[in-house]
């Protein structure tokens, strides 16, 4: 399985903003849209992503305040990133070993989506659903020994 099937499955709705969006407008458009990242772009360039750590790391340094930073100043500007064509199992293992939860899709440099932990983790549980759907119906479908093989 490869990201591009992620990616057809969920859709192609983006929400992005540019590093100079206010830090306040951000949290707002990520609890109206109930996402938990943005993909930061400058003159259609990728230039960041902006999740709920960066948020929470900022609110906890400013007494719970997200105050009148912009983006650019707590964005993560070198995410991490993958293509359409990234296997499942590199995109999980890219995941865990960089310790991130949203991974931006890039096709060169054409923002293409961005998949989450839960995107990766729905799809390998459907997968393992229907591959066991085909193992016990082929379990139930085994041709039965003949009882005496000619002995």
């Amino acid at each position: 399985m490869r990201v591009s099937d992620i990616l057809k499955v969920k859709g192609n709705t983006l929400f992005t903003v540019t590093p100079d969006t206010s830090l306040h407008d951000a949290v707002n458009i990520m609890a109206e849209h109930d996402i938990g990242s943005l993909v930061v772009m400058e003159y259609g360039d990728l230039v960041g992503m902006l999740t709920f750590r960066e948020i929470i790391l900022t609110l906890s340094a400013h007494g719970g305040s997200v105050g009148t930073a912009t983006i650019r100043k707590v964005m993560d500007d070198h995410p991490i990133t993958c293509t359409p064509e990234t296997d499942i199992d590199e995109v999980r293992r890219m995941m865990l070993e960089h310790h991130v939860r949203y991974l931006p899709v890039m096709d060169k440099r054409t923002l293409m989506g961005v998949i989450s932990f839960y995107d990766v983790a729905k799809a390998v549980v459907e997968a393992q659903g229907f591959e066991n759907k085909l193992l016990k119906a082929y379990i139930r479908d085994w041709p039965e020994e003949e009882q005496n093989s000619g002995r």
